[in-house]
C-alpha cells in the first residue's frame, strides 16, 4: 500500500469577500439556506481546480481554514500562481495587511503502532435510507421501538462502526486504521441544512438540493492500529460531505 504524502494547509479567508462570494456565486432560492461549506467548496475548486485540498475544516473568522493536501510546497506555489485571483484573495492565499498568506507544512504519515493521539472531527453521522441520507440517531430511535437512546452514544458508535475493519475480506485502504478510546464524546451538535448541487446537464444549470441533517463535533483519543491505513484515513477524511467541510481529522498531543 502506497503511503500518500500529506501537507497541512492553513489559510485566513477574508470574511467580507467570503460573504460577497456567497451572494454572487451561490444565489439561493428564498427557502434555501446559505451554506458556508458549499461556498468554500466552490472557492477551493475555483482556486485549485481538481487539486482542491480536502478534507477541510473552517474553524471561524479568527482561526481560519485548515485542509489536508497532497500538494507539496512547489506544487502549491504553482497552484496559487494559477488560481482565480478573486478566489485566491477571498481564501487569503496571498499576503495582505492582516497576514502573510497561506501556510503549508509537511504532516506526518508515519506513526508508531499503538500511538495515542487526541482528536476532534466534525461529522454528519447519517445512514442511507429509502429516501436518501438520514440522521443516524433518528434512524436508531426508529429501530429501538421506544427504548431510550442517547444521541451521544449513537454518534460515537456510528464513528466506531465507520472506522472498524470490515468483517469481510474486502477492505478499503483506510479501514481498521485506529481504535477509539473510551473518552470519545459529543462536544457539539446542531441541526443544519446544507445545499448540494446536481451536475449540469447540457445547457441546464446546476440545481441546489437542500439536505437537513446532523452537524456533530466528536472529540476524544484514538490509538493508531495500522500506520499505513491511518495515513490513508487522514488524507481521505471520515464520512460523507468531506469536500464541504466535514470529516477532517484534527490531531493533538494526548492530554
Amino acid at each position: 500500500m502506497n503511503t500518500p504524502s500529506l501537507h497541512l494547509l492553513h489559510t485566513q479567508p477574508d470574511a467580507r469577500l467570503l460573504a460577497a462570494w456567497v451572494a454572487r456565486h451561490h444565489t439561493r432560492h428564498e427557502r434555501q439556506p446559505s451554506d458556508l461549506g458549499d461556498a468554500l467548496h466552490g472557492l477551493l475548486r475555483a482556486a485549485f481546480g481538481k487539486a482542491a485540498p480536502q478534507p477541510f475544516r473552517y474553524l471561524d473568522e479568527r482561526q481560519g481554514l485548515l485542509a489536508y493536501t497532497a500538494l507539496d510546497a512547489d506544487a502549491m506555489r504553482i497552484q496559487v500562481a494559477l488560481a482565480d485571483p478573486l478566489a485566491a484573495q477571498t481564501l487569503g492565499l496571498g499576503a495582505n495587511g492582516q497576514h502573510d498568506g497561506y501556510r503549508l507544512r509537511p504532516f506526518p504519515t508515519q506513526w508508531p503502532q499503538g500511538q495515542v493521539l487526541g482528536f476532534e472531527v466534525r461529522l454528519r453521522p447519517t445512514v442511507r435510507a429509502a429516501k436518501g441520507e438520514r440522521d443516524a440517531f433518528l434512524h436508531a430511535v426508529d429501530q429501538a421501538q421506544g427504548a431510550p437512546l442517547l444521541r451521544e452514544a449513537v454518534y460515537v458508535q456510528w464513528l466506531r462502526d465507520h472506522l472498524a475493519p470490515p468483517e469481510s475480506d474486502v477492505r478499503e485502504a483506510w479501514q481498521g486504521a485506529v481504535d477509539l478510546l473510551d473518552d470519545v464524546h459529543l462536544a457539539g451538535y446542531q441541526r443544519q441544512q446544507v445545499v448540494r448541487r446536481t451536475q449540469a446537464a447540457g445547457a441546464e444549470a446546476r440545481r441546489g438540493r437542500v439536505i437537513d441533517g446532523p452537524d456533530a463535533l466528536l472529540k476524544g483519543h484514538l490509538r493508531v492500529r495500522d500506520c499505513a491505513a491511518f495515513a490513508q484515513l487522514l488524507a481521505r477524511g471520515i464520512g460523507r460531505h468531506r469536500s464541504f467541510g466535514f470529516g477532517m481529522l484534527l490531531l493533538s498531543r494526548p492530554g
